[in-house]
């Protein structure tokens, strides 16, 4: 066994990329999305300038709408047909994509976005090419890690590794690449993460420098530019901050609201990018020439005088063209409308600034405006101080474009939190979940993510006979000890082994007292370095004392595998939630909360009752449940419903409560399922026993008690108690009580209700019973006789307990029989939940019985025995 596990140690080692393989796979992505950010740069830019040239012949009305229309339908016919993934900015679906969600991203998706990209800002859309680059880069990246035998997590670098040289490309901020890697796409300041990412992006930056694809790279020696900053002017850049993060706030919420608006017409996307080319030539053809080359109206707002109209006009005209443009799905990205946006916007500020008190420089205020409102939008002030500062490598910079952009990214994301991206996910369907590599599983997962929660127990007063039986029974090497429902100690094979064991010995002197436990809120790391201080292989999850589960190595292994298998997203459709439209509360404080479901009013006084026992001899809540149900075709949220009849049942259940002191929650649920409503209310509310009535009998093929209860008793993780009533539905002529016994888990369930339900009833009379074939000589006390010792060790129990077995053929024949003859008003039957629902070749005992006779049947499942 361990020479398997060393060579197969050794075979992972060989398959594993090694790291001069990253760097170079990762110098190869460096030069390749440089290469095609320069290709996209000299593409767009021709195919503008042919735009911009085609109105000295033709009228400008005339020629830029229909460029744009046609040029926008090619566009998004291109992607449309042969890459869907390509539509948009391309940034949204590389971080899914680093995120593990399912997306495809490969050489074809990167062709494609190249292409259309190209003839969409060709056709005068008000957008960037830079958020596309990004998604170039990493589609060539994901093509290529396919060439090697990678792993994903290897393969999640390269990706990022190429979105980063294509941003650094694109904006010629080799530093700005890797920052925007750490900031907003991956968030991963690994070794090898860090140094391909920063080897990709100086390549890309280089190579892109050096073709003279750098257009954003500002010649400032070429202009007469000068920057200055003086401590009076922080209040206002702080201004400026602040006006850069609502109006960039506003502007994430109008793309938002632009990609709805497009949806709602219901036409494809190369008609909705073909309205957007021609909505946009329409309003660029009705501005001013110097608006129609945003490049250069960029570079004009930094080095122009003060032009106060010109700026507003423009930062007008480019908020609404970049909205329409956008909304469409068409190719292309933010960054550099944000870019000019902020520029006008810091234009504008800094006029305002100088007639006021003329200390500060437009063109200061220009470049500050660039990186504060790219960080409001983008949410990533650390990449946009960088990319400004790398664009101008001016160190007088550095305060105000901190300034301005710290500001704006804290009013932006108070306001509108959370990243754009993942709102653009969102409104696919996608959320992204704050994974990291399996590190990061352990601090973010907690012991109530992956624990079980169907734990056996054992009870304090419990003989050591029956804790060896117990043992004998199941797989488990230990079990919980509770009293009371709390957690006070817990029992394994080796306290059985190590103590000297005698007859009348109970539990409580043979169980460790005061285990190690874990809450639910602490992560897999402090369950692991438990786990492992103290050499065990299982830790209970306890809240406020109460057990609620218990975590296994084998639990957290499960939790990284499905981790690594991307097995944590839930896929397919999932039926929708029930929907809480009435409650009540009461303090919490009892040791669990019992459930009763009411749906029948003749039934529904017999029920509580019942339940109100068992609460108030187990100190438990009680909590109610009606459920009305919907059409599927109609969301249970939104669906117009009348409580006035489920409320009438509830206040007879309070009024129960309160004659009994017992605490009371209430709730109406509206569901399409009655079954799920009820699962979900086990889930939320912490339910200890369910109990539910049940007709006699089903119509339903291939269910044994119905869909409903057949559902609940295979999937609650809390004790079931079914009930039948017979002819007798008066709970105060329940004084004969029969308790066929088999030795199982379940039977010892079924007897710790009995001390509560006799007092129902008048000198109730107990009968504890066990069915034995005749061939049998003699039958076989043992379990009787533990069973009635249980029994009559609880302190409220007053009743007369008779133990007898009874011959019969079969259990059901002889349970049945006994029944009849002797009269027995209530039959109380603890089963398994395969006993419950599998039809044997001998038929089901207990729905048989439960429906050959006439008295009332309960029947019991605990939450741990299967």
């Amino acid at each position: 066994m361990i020479l398997l596990q060393m060579l197969t140690q050794r075979f992972r080692l060989l398959w594993q990329p090694r790291r001069g393989l990253a760097i170079a796979e990762a110098c190869i992505i460096g030069i390749v999305a440089a290469l095609s950010a320069v290709l996209l740069k000299q593409g767009s830019g021709w195919l503008g300038t042919w735009r911009v040239h085609s109105t000295q012949v033709l009228p400008a009305w005339l020629t830029l709408p229909i460029i744009g229309m046609v040029f926008g339908f090619l566009a998004g016919w291109l992607v449309q047909r042969l890459a869907p993934e390509a539509a948009g900015s391309g940034i949204p679906q590389v971080k899914a994509t680093l995120a593990n969600i399912p997306m495809k991203l490969s050489w074809r998706v990167a062709l494609i976005k190249l292409l259309s990209t190209i003839i969409s800002l060709g056709s005068g859309i008000t957008l960037g090419r830079q958020g596309p680059t990004v998604q170039i880069g990493a589609g060539l990246a994901a093509g290529m890690s396919r060439w090697v035998p990678t792993s994903p997590e290897h393969r999640r670098q390269m990706i990022a590794a190429g979105a980063g040289a294509g941003l650094a490309a694109a904006f010629n901020a080799p530093i700005a690449g890797v920052l925007f890697i750490i900031e907003e796409l991956l968030q991963d300041l690994s070794g090898l993460t860090l140094g391909t990412a920063i080897i990709a992006s100086f390549i890309g930056g280089v190579i892109s420098r050096l073709l003279g694809g750098g257009s954003l790279q500002l010649n400032l020696q070429l202009m007469e530019y000068s920057s200055s900053f003086s401590l009076l002017e922080i209040p206002v850049f702080l201004i400026l901050g602040v006006l850069a993060g609502l109006l960039g706030a506003l502007f994430n919420q109008g793309l938002v609201f632009s990609v709805k608006v497009y949806r709602r017409l219901h036409i494809s996307l190369p008609l909705r990018v073909a309205l957007a080319g021609f909505v946009s030539g329409l309003i660029v053809a009705l501005l001013p020439e110097s608006y129609r080359d945003n490049t250069g109206l960029r570079e004009y707002m930094i080095t122009s005088e003060a032009n106060l109209p010109f700026a507003a006009i423009a930062f007008i005209a480019q908020f609404i063209l970049t909205l329409i443009a956008f909304g469409s799905g068409a190719p292309g990205g933010l960054f550099a409308p944000s870019l000019i946006l902020g520029s006008c916007l810091g234009h504008l500020v800094g006029v305002c600034e100088f007639h006021l008190w003329g200390l500060g420089s437009l063109t200061t205020y220009a470049l500050a405006g660039m990186g504060g409102f790219f960080s409001a939008v983008s949410k990533v002030p650390m990449t946009a101080i960088v990319i400004v500062f790398e664009m101008t490598t001016d160190f007088n910079l550095v305060l105000p474009l901190m300034i301005v952009s710290v500001t704006s990214y804290l009013v932006a994301d108070k306001v509108v939190p959370g990243s754009l991206y993942d709102k653009l996910l969102l409104l696919n369907g996608i959320t992204i979940q704050k994974d990291a590599p399996i590190e990061g599983i352990l601090t973010q997962l907690t012991a109530k993510n992956v624990m079980q929660q169907r734990v056996e127990t054992l009870e304090t007063d419990m003989a050591v006979e029956e804790v060896i039986q117990a043992f004998s029974r199941s797989h488990h090497r230990g079990f919980p000890v509770v009293e009371n429902s709390k957690l006070v100690g817990i029992v394994t094979q080796s306290d059985l082994q190590n103590r000297y064991l005698s007859n009348g010995i109970s539990l409580r002197e043979i169980m460790t007292p005061q285990p190690v436990t874990v809450t639910p809120t602490q992560t897999l790391g402090d369950v692991l370095y438990l786990l492992d201080r103290y050499q065990i292989s299982r830790l209970p999850v306890v809240e406020r004392q109460k057990l609620i589960g218990i975590i296994t190595r084998a639990d957290i292994i499960r939790a990284e595998a499905d981790h690594i298998n991307c097995e944590n997203g839930v896929s397919g459709p999932q039926p929708e939630p029930s929907y809480v439209v009435y409650q009540t509360r009461s303090p919490s404080i009892g040791r669990g909360r019992l459930l009763v479901t009411l749906a029948n009013p003749d039934t529904a006084e017999t029920l509580l009752q019942m339940a109100a026992t068992i609460a108030r001899d187990r100190h438990y809540e009680l909590e109610c449940l009606q459920i009305i149900l919907v059409s599927r075709h109609s969301s249970p949220s939104e669906t117009q419903v009348s409580t006035t009849k489920s409320r009438r049942l509830l206040r007879q259940a309070e009024a129960l409560a309160k004659k009994w002191h017992i605490p009371i929650h209430t709730q109406i649920r509206v569901a399409h399922d009655v079954a799920q409503a009820v699962l979900e209310t086990i889930k939320e509310r912490h339910i200890d026993l369910i109990f539910m009535g049940w007709k006699g009998n089903t119509s339903t093929p291939g269910r044994i008690f119905g869909t409903v209860v057949d559902t609940v008793i295979r999937q609650a993780t809390c004790d079931v108690v079914l009930v039948k009533l017979g002819n007798i539905s008066d709970s105060s002529h329940f004084n004969r009580w029969l308790v066929p016994m088999a030795g199982g888990p379940n039977a010892r369930a079924a007897i710790k209700l009995l001390p509560a339900l006799v007092t129902l009833g008048n000198d109730a009379e107990i009968r504890l019973t066990q069915v034995f074939k005749p061939s049998e000589l003699k039958p076989d006390m043992i379990v009787l006789e533990e069973s009635t010792r249980q029994l009559m060790r609880h302190r409220n129990l007053h009743s007369t307990v008779i133990a007898s077995p009874i011959q019969a053929d079969s259990v059901a024949e002889g349970v049945i029989d006994l029944v009849k003859t002797e009269g027995y008003d209530v039959v109380v039957l603890g089963a398994s939940r395969e006993g419950l629902l599998q039809q044997a070749i001998q038929g089901n005992i207990p729905e048989t019985i439960a429906s050959g006779v006439e008295s009332t049947v309960i029947l019991v499942r605990g939450a741990n025995n299967s």
